[in-house]
């Protein structure tokens, strides 16, 4: 096996990775920590986060000094043409969830974002996106609601719950 150079995009991106390792770090160390919490406390999560983004970024970093990822691709292929229709409509759907969740809810605002969002990755059938949708995001809703108690955008659907 040849031994080759570093690979400098790839040294870049396991750098950034365990830059952004430190900083969520560093947001998770600024989390207030109340005495109440016995043993598993706020910061928990993020420092875990924290955690796996620092090996993956020393695992990146290691491997782009060693040649990189890049340089295993056998051959450049060429990419295919932008789907813009497909960036259109899971646009439009993030759009949508964003003007409708105020007035109408969480449902059905997710609900009209899952089936742009579907339409966007091809499918061709809205009514079965709809109903997916609609059960998949009803079940979001009183899994937070109901079990959580956080609220995440009560509307015309939810209040039926």
């Amino acid at each position: 096996m040849q031994a080759r150079g570093v690979s400098r995009p790839d040294l870049l991106v396991g750098l950034f990775v365990l830059a952004l390792a430190a900083l969520v770090g560093w947001q998770a160390a600024a989390i207030p920590t109340s005495p109440v919490y016995a043993q598993v406390g706020p910061k928990f999560v993020p420092y875990l986060v924290t955690a796996f983004m620092a090996v993956l970024g020393i695992g990146l970093t290691l491997h782009a000094l060693r040649g990189g990822w890049t340089a295993d691709i056998p051959e450049v292929v060429e990419a295919p043409p932008t789907n813009w229709r497909a960036l259109i409509l899971v646009g439009a759907g993030l759009v949508v969830n964003l003007v409708l969740i105020e007035p109408l809810g969480f449902v059905i605002a997710a609900t009209a974002q899952f089936v742009l969002v579907a339409a966007g990755f091809g499918s061709r059938n809205p009514l079965r996106d709809l109903i997916i949708g609609l059960v998949v995001t009803l079940l979001a809703f009183i899994g937070f609601d109901k079990a959580l108690g956080v609220n995440i955008g009560a509307g015309i659907l939810e209040g039926l719950f």
